[in-house]
């Protein structure tokens, strides 16, 4: 043992010489802690330091295996034989049908025509075969109607006429008053097969029917599988059957599959509205349980730019949303089912380990407990003050003084970071990271990790020149303590079912301590204490580990579609740093109680450099094409024709040309060398006179993206042009004018309405008949309709301005409207032909034609 550390030999605290020997023969730093108290009690002890090397090893051999097991339970590791209620093989097989139409836009043919078609045959064929058995099925395409508004993407309000939806109501024979409803789309965006978004749900859907349906025994309560045909439009078939199919009043809870992602496990992520049953039917049913409360407080908060249909049916429908297959029949036979308000008892805290197991338990059993570990916390922290040589305050004033060297090296530690990354955004190498993600690891996390060791390395050596390494270690173990200590109440008074984290976090250590107080006391940082040190922090620091994959697994996809405005630098590097920083709590424990730590400086300082200078040099490309993990280049391309009317209706301007979006921070950087004609020459300019700036956004991201180029490009001319006029204009006796417009054209369009200065918009007939979502002074109208839609028609109502402004757009209102062309022969023009196949191969082009026609009223 003594060939591994550095053995101290320790009279009683009362007395001041203290020698450290090592192998050299050379003194150790040493002195006093500035505790006293009685040398008859505390008998002479010998303590060990841990050898960098060893402790090194042992933290590093740590998060590697824990590493290592977080992503061994994302693998879907099946143990034992397939049960053959559910055939892979045939969901494979309507996965391959629905996507070989190519894809699926709301409105065209693929859509509406082809994948309807398929589903409805496939339907078909279930029920004939399921004739005789003990369920009946009943079909019912639904084409709903319908407008509301929603605050995604900075709010915006949206019209749906005759989109498609697919219902299936399976039930006993003799009929079912209460419902499940099973949900998932077939439509896609643009230009997108959308296999795994989200085709591959519905021929999961469609296998999970044809085994509910050939089971022997009756189900107590029967299920709709809705195959819905709009949620890449905003989620608008779901708001069409739930505010309007006769049978949505009798849904009592749902199951609403989607992707969030690119592959991987399917993962509970939001339940509710506060229906803790829901969460344990899933804990009692999953055969491979993947589920956070966590990841559906974040995806709540607004932090993901993205939704599904979950938010209607609990906005609209107030209705809660195998593993799939199990844990649907477990609900359709529960007796909860039936009344669910009567189980509607608050939220629950559920969480699993490593896809293994599922703890889930109510929200008001968390509080209780996360209060009870807070407390006994505090308990430990106070007895430890109230110890003889501590008092005066002596150990509360070391452990502040100990928590602001702490709360320092975070500062610190972030503020390196962030320079590292501006440098690295600065040099022109943005999202190197992208496509090559434990390079920005081995970069930030080597930046954040060594500039950590390093504070306190100087804090040990200059600052607490005269204490004992062993109670400083003991100290900063405190403070670890107490910092978690202080977020799990603070999150639990938010009221917050994360707060379990930092319980985890506080609970294990504490009792890790605990059980291990005698041996840490007699011989200090032995190896076999720090092993079990280590083992004790195993359970919470895995399952810490897994959510911060999933915080890396979700952001990293999305900072390629998060627009030219957000720094994915300062996005990522602060993540990194943030992970580094929860995951060292505890290890700052090991940095007190090691004799050194220049070699690992060294290291961490070596692999920072080589990185650094590998990124520099562009290295590490962005990119990637290869079709088992992608990593594509996002860029839109819109050729389109603008026309603009003065206040007479003449026109008064017309262009046309190639409208570029680049939607990642490296704008065009990478494709002006394989399309040198688009560079910064041809970059735009925000026209704040005309709405959405003069240009057709297909959705309210302007914001997002404020860096778009404008190629010329002859004029287009789509077959079924737009037609839109104004039908009628009247003041009405309440001082406001009322505008009545009409409008014809493709499956998509985005209307605008940008009332000028002094003007106001007072009601309209979309939603609730509220305007709502005023963007800077602009409204947001999505447009979209199916099969043998009529003209659209609408109304609203304004008040003038009192004292117009002479510097602004003539008249009181700009009114615009775009048309997209998504599919068809109208979707295409030789000139977004040529361009786009001079795109590399690891760049994704969506490209299409469209219209923007502005008026002024």
């Amino acid at each position: 043992m003594e060939s591994d550390t550095t053995v101290r030999r320790i009279k009683a605290f009362g007395t001041q010489n203290y020698v450290a020997q090592d192998h050299d023969g050379s003194g150790d730093r040493c002195g006093n802690n500035g505790y006293s108290g009685d040398p008859k009690r505390k008998p002479e002890v010998s303590l060990y330091l841990l050898r960098e090397g060893l402790a090194a090893s042992l933290v590093s051999v740590f998060i590697l295996v824990l590493w290592g097991l977080v992503h061994l339970s994302l693998q879907q590791l099946v143990i034992g034989k397939p049960t053959g209620e559910f055939s892979a093989v045939r969901a494979r097989r309507h996965l391959e049908q629905i996507t070989s139409v190519g894809p699926r836009p709301v409105g065209s043919p693929e859509n509406e025509v082809l994948t309807v078609g398929y589903l409805l045959e496939q339907i078909e064929n279930i029920r004939v075969e399921t004739a005789a058995g003990p369920h009946q099925l009943t079909v019912d395409v639904q084409r709903p109607t319908g407008s509301f508004s929603i605050d995604f993407l900075g709010g915006f309000t949206s019209f749906y006429d005759r989109v498609t939806n697919i219902a299936v109501r399976l039930e006993p024979k003799g009929g079912a008053q209460h419902l499940m409803l099973a949900n998932c789309h077939f439509d896609t965006v643009a230009n997108s097969p959308g296999a795994s978004d989200d085709a591959v749900s519905c021929a999961v859907m469609l296998e999970v029917l044809h085994s509910l349906a050939n089971q022997s025994t009756p189900l107590h309560h029967g299920v709709i599988f809705l195959f819905n045909g709009a949620e890449e439009n905003i989620l608008q078939a779901s708001h069409g059957f739930i505010t309007q199919h006769p049978w949505a009043k009798q849904v009592r809870a749902f199951i609403n599959l989607e992707a969030a992602g690119v592959g991987g496990k399917e993962v509970v992520f939001q339940t509710g509205p506060e229906n803790p049953w829901l969460v344990q039917a899933y804990v009692h049913a999953a055969k491979h349980p993947f589920a956070s409360v966590v990841g559906q407080e974040v995806f709540q908060s607004g932090i993901i730019p993205s939704d599904t249909d979950f938010r209607i049916y609990r906005d609209f429908g107030n209705i809660p949303g195998d593993n799939i297959l199990a844990v649907l029949k477990y609900l359709v036979m529960s007796e909860k089912l039936a009344d669910s308000s009567e189980y509607r008892h608050g939220n629950m805290v559920f969480f699993d380990l490593l896809g293994v197991v599922v703890v889930a338990y109510p929200a008001r059993v968390g509080t209780i407990l996360n209060y009870m570990v807070a407390t006994a916390t505090f308990f430990y922290l106070a007895k430890k003050a109230s110890l003889p040589g501590n008092g005066g305050g002596r150990y509360v004033r070391r452990l502040a003084c100990a928590t602001g060297v702490a709360v320092l090296s975070w500062f610190v530690t972030l503020l390196s970071v962030l320079i590292v990354a501006l440098l690295v955004t600065l040099l022109g190498r943005s999202m190197f990271w992208y496509n090559h993600f434990y390079a920005s690891i081995c970069l930030y996390g080597a930046a954040a990790t060594g500039k950590m060791i390093l504070v306190h390395t100087l804090a040990k050596n200059l600052y607490y020149g005269g204490v004992r390494l062993v109670e400083l270690g003991d100290l900063f173990f405190d403070v670890s303590l107490l910092l978690w200590g202080c977020s799990l109440v603070w999150l639990t008074q938010q009221g917050l079912c994360s707060a379990y984290v930092p319980m985890l976090m506080v609970a294990f250590p504490l009792a890790t301590r605990l059980l291990l107080s005698k041996e840490f006391k007699h011989r200090g940082a032995s190896v076999k204490y720090s092993v079990l040190y280590l083992l004790g922090l195993a359970l919470p620091y895995v399952h810490f580990m897994f959510l911060i994959w999933v915080v890396f697994e979700i952001f990293t996809p999305i900072m390629g579609r998060s627009g030219t405005e957000i720094p994915p630098e300062v996005v990522l590097a602060s993540l990194v740093t943030l992970a580094t920083i929860f995951l060292s709590s505890f290890f700052l424990h090991f940095i007190y109680l090691v004799r050194s730590t220049k070699w690992i400086l060294a290291g961490l300082g070596s692999v920072f450099i080589i990185m650094f200078l590998l990124v520099s040099c562009g290295v590490f490309f962005p990119y990637s094409g290869n079709p088992d993990s992608p990593r594509p280049k996002r860029v839109f391309l819109q050729h389109t024709t603008r026309t603009f009317h003065n206040l007479q209706g003449q026109v008064e301007s017309q262009d046309s040309g190639l409208w570029i979006n680049s939607f990642d921070y490296t704008a065009i950087q990478h494709i002006t060398p394989s399309i040198p004609e688009l560079n910064d020459s041809v970059r735009t300019r925000c026209r704040e006179d005309r709405p959405f700036c003069g240009y057709p956004w297909f959705l309210p991201v302007k914001f997002l993206s404020k860096k778009n180029w404008y190629l010329p490009a002859p004029e287009v001319s789509p077959s079924s042009p737009v037609e839109f006029s104004l039908l009628s204009k009247e003041e009405t006796s309440w001082g406001t004018v009322k505008m009545t417009f009409s409008a014809k054209g493709p499956s998509h369009m985005s209307l605008y309405l940008m009332p000028h200065r002094g003007a106001s918009l007072s009601t309209w007939s979309f939603g609730n008949g509220t305007p709502q979502f005023d963007l800077s002074g602009e409204y947001f109208v999505f447009y979209s309709h199916g099969l043998d839609a009529p003209t659209w028609t609408f109304w609203f109502e304004i008040q003038p301005p009192r004292d117009p402004d002479p510097s602004g757009p003539e008249g009181m209102i700009s009114v615009a409207i775009s048309s997209h062309y998504f599919f068809g022969e109208d979707r295409r023009t030789s000139q977004l032909e040529e361009i786009l196949h001079r795109f590399p191969t690891w760049a994704f082009p969506s490209s299409w034609v469209s219209t923007y026609d502005m008026y002024r009223y």
